[in-house]
């Protein structure tokens, strides 16, 4: 019988952390798990990832209200993950925003990613059952739009495929401050499985092309000042390029997932095995870039019946 996915193991609590990245802007960091973003203007309060449940979203919203009474009208979703989206109907906004991709991918594959995670980190779904359902858009936008909070101007842009086709990332003009998803991580290890690693770089170079003082990353602590923001753009690719190159070598000379499962691991390990979430996520990163390698560029669509049999074939 294959072992169990590391993350159906991963039951520990994990220590939230608040921290301050602008005039206004807030991280909402726990350990690795997934982060969400607060940014406050004038007269109202946008939140940027909606975690995984409603109860999971009282969390961020008990730490919106240690530092702010105004209401929350926007939440911005950076992705169509289920760990990201299901918990938004917690927040009452009236904007639930998306870029078009992403609202596109909820459709084509949102149930499906819903039940693959599930299965695969049962942790982040405390308190499932009060999901709604599939979390919709009231707004989607193609390449950018810009939200006021009263005169607080957020910027909202499709800068590149990366983490999944239909990524955003969400830009603070005043503080020159950046809410990037799971297109950054720091110290911890980026989710491929929906990636696409040839068009990655390049998202995160037009990132670095902002200079920017800080970023609120999809996972890992807040990165305040340019050494920090520079490090996790700098980490983030190595974790991409070193995870996509030993699979496609694999794959382009035929060998099989195993192979190139062991070829990753080769050259990650030693690099990367600290890192939150590592375990979980390598055998979905391994999948996905030998698909990439043989020219699928559209992710196949993860299900929990096809989580298994991959899993199964890597532990032959």
């Amino acid at each position: 019988m294959a072992k169990a996915f590391a993350s159906q193991g991963d039951l520990g609590e994990k220590e939230i952390s608040f921290t301050e990245v602008g005039d206004g802007l807030w991280a909402f960091t726990a350990e690795g798990d997934p982060n969400s973003g607060v940014i406050i203007g004038d007269d109202s309060v946008m939140i940027v990832e909606a975690q995984a449940t409603p109860r999971l979203a009282q969390k961020v919203i008990e730490k919106v209200r240690e530092v702010t009474d105004k209401p929350i009208t926007h939440v911005t979703l950076t992705h169509y993950h289920a760990v990201r989206v299901l918990g938004a109907s917690a927040f009452g906004a009236s904007q639930v925003i998306m870029g078009e991709k992403a609202r596109a991918m909820v459709a084509e594959r949102g149930q499906e990613d819903w039940d693959s995670e599930f299965q695969r980190f049962p942790r982040l779904f405390e308190g499932h059952e009060s999901i709604p359902g599939l979390t919709w858009p009231t707004t989607t936008f193609n390449d950018r739009m810009t939200v006021y909070l009263g005169n607080r101007r957020v910027d909202l842009m499709h800068l590149g495929r990366a983490h999944t086709a239909g990524d955003i990332v969400v830009y603070v003009p005043d503080a020159n401050t950046m809410f990037t998803g799971d297109i950054v991580e720091y110290h911890s290890a980026c989710y491929c499985g929906d990636g696409h690693f040839h068009d990655w770089p390049g998202t995160l170079g037009r990132i670095r092309n902002f200079n920017l003082d800080a970023i609120a990353p999809g996972r890992g602590e807040a990165l305040v000042g340019a050494d920090m923001v520079n490090a996790a753009l700098d980490l983030t690719e190595d974790f991409v390029r070193s995870t996509y190159r030993p699979a496609a070598r694999v794959a382009l000379k035929g060998g099989s997932l195993k192979d190139a499962w062991d070829a990753v691991r080769a050259e990650c390990d030693p690099k990367f095995a600290d890192y939150a979430i590592y375990e979980h996520c390598l055998p979905f990163n391994v999948a996905r870039a030998y698909d990439e390698a043989l020219d699928i560029d559209t992710p196949r669509i993860w299900t929990a019946e096809r989580d298994l049999k991959m899993w199964e074939a890597l532990q032959g």
